[in-house]
């Protein structure tokens, strides 16, 4: 338990509601909310750990709370600290659901029995591989991984097929990465268990002596390509996207890898609820929200990422999940960060 805890401390609809709480048919429950014969609650309170900002997600709970009537107390953190606080905690923790960036701090806190298994209808809502097998979490919206381009230096088919071949030589001093990003850690992570530990360790050494720029996240990496300083950059989609539809101008493009190449892995955020939850109508119901059309679109238009609902379509830029071939990976297994930190240290990369 320990060695987990360490491990994560290192790094790891709106209408829908509305229709509910507009029901006559409602009954009092113990923590003081209402229920309407939909099952959906009302009012009462509900605990959040966030990894995802407040800034990112902090505008969305808001309508969660104006819907329900929940009264929601969110406390936002690093994703791996959050979990790895919910694991200190252990029984005597006040959190009712774990909001995650990524889905390998799912996993552990799956892994240690830490969360409930989710409803059929709450977990049909999102196709097989994003959502936990045994039904413990269930993603509620997906980050591509892509390379990003500078597109007055290259066309998309100057660029390698796989993200493996980046180590090519013809591609020294080139290319940008940024080592210490949750996301980078989680693809390298993910290598790892498609490839094997000895090709993910090639692979990062090919990148090294390719002698890439270094920087803090993906937003520097996509103003660099723009800006000409480098051609290429290892990334989320997102960034592009959202860069783009600021300027117009900016010279960057995405490529996708497809046919199930780990480049084109697609890492999921998402929601579980936890055994000791204390308010689980409440927290079932922001599961709901998190899965409606009007979330999913905020997904999709107020981030750039890619809802996992079939229903609502992505953002002009962004592929639907139906559009991609990701590779065949358990995302649970993301959950290895500690050894992905300890093979960046033993290169020297971070």
């Amino acid at each position: 338990m320990r060695r987990l805890v360490k491990m994560l401390s290192l790094g790891l609809g709106v209408s829908l509601l509305a229709t509910a709480c507009g029901s006559d048919n409602t009954a009092t429950d113990p923590q003081g909310s209402t229920t309407t014969t939909s099952g959906t609650v009302r009012g009462g309170s509900l605990v959040v750990y966030s990894g995802r900002s407040e800034e990112l997600v902090g505008p969305l709970i808001e309508k969660f709370e104006k819907a329900s009537g929940v009264d929601v107390q969110v406390r936002y953190g690093d994703t791996a600290e959050m979990a790895a606080q919910i694991l200190e905690e252990g029984d005597n923790s006040p959190a009712d659901v774990f909001f995650g960036q990524d889905a390998g701090a799912l996993g552990a806190l799956g892994a240690q029995g830490r969360l409930i298994k989710l409803s059929a209808q709450q977990l049909d809502h999102v196709a097989d591989g994003f959502k936990d097998d045994e039904g413990r979490w269930v993603g509620t919206s997906g980050r591509a991984r892509v390379v990003v381009y500078n597109t007055d230096k290259l066309t998309e088919g100057d660029l390698p097929d796989s993200i493996l071949d980046f180590t090519d030589p013809a591609w020294k001093g080139r290319i940008g990465w940024a080592p210490t990003n949750g996301s980078f850690q989680a693809f390298v992570t993910g290598l790892r268990v498609l490839k094997g530990e000895s090709a993910a360790r090639a692979w990062l050494e090919g990148i090294k002596a390719n002698q890439p720029a270094t920087f803090d996240g993906n937003s520097a990496i996509v103003e660099a390509v723009g800006a000409g300083e480098i051609e290429a950059g290892f990334v989320n989609h997102y960034y592009a996207i959202k860069l783009k539809a600021a300027d117009p101008d900016l010279a960057v493009a995405n490529k996708l890898f497809g046919g199930g190449d780990p480049g084109g892995l697609v890492n999921v955020a998402g929601g579980g609820i936890l055994n000791t939850a204390k308010n689980t109508g409440q927290a079932n119901a922001f599961i709901d929200f998190l899965l409606s059309n009007d979330a999913q679109k905020y997904f999709a238009e107020t981030t750039y990422e890619i809802p996992l609902v079939e229903s609502v379509q992505p953002a002009k830029g962004v592929p639907t999940i139906a559009d991609l071939t990701v590779p065949d990976i358990d995302l649970n297994r993301l959950d290895d960060l500690e050894g992905t930190l300890a093979l960046l240290t033993e290169l020297g990369i971070v």
